[in-house]
């Protein structure tokens, strides 16, 4: 993976490999490339969310990593509905101005 291939939405694996700071290796979901960010050849600063074991954003992160090291992961399965606000099955959407 080289560095303009760092897409948002990107699921990414983190470890030594792609930056010394990733002792403990993590799992994050790419916000947005800080392309405007000046740094080293080879190098990139994210905007990113750090995911949890079940694919849940935990903590929002500005990281400097070489996407080189990086791994990328499918996208994490998430259990049906999970993403409906709670109570939101079988509510109906009216046009503005109806009763």
């Amino acid at each position: 993976m080289t560095g303009p291939e760092v897409r948002s939405g990107d699921v990414l694996h983190l470890s030594r490999t792609a930056s010394v700071q990733f002792i403990r290796p993590i799992t994050v979901r790419v916000i947005r490339v800080l392309a405007d960010w000046h740094t080293y050849h080879g190098w990139v600063w994210i905007d990113a969310y750090e995911l949890n074991a079940a694919g849940d954003a935990v903590r929002r992160r500005t990281l400097f990593l070489m996407p080189a090291g990086a791994r990328r992961l499918a996208q994490p399965d998430r259990p049906a509905g999970a993403a409906l606000p709670q109570g939101g099955r079988g509510r109906r959407l009216r046009s503005v101005g109806t009763r």
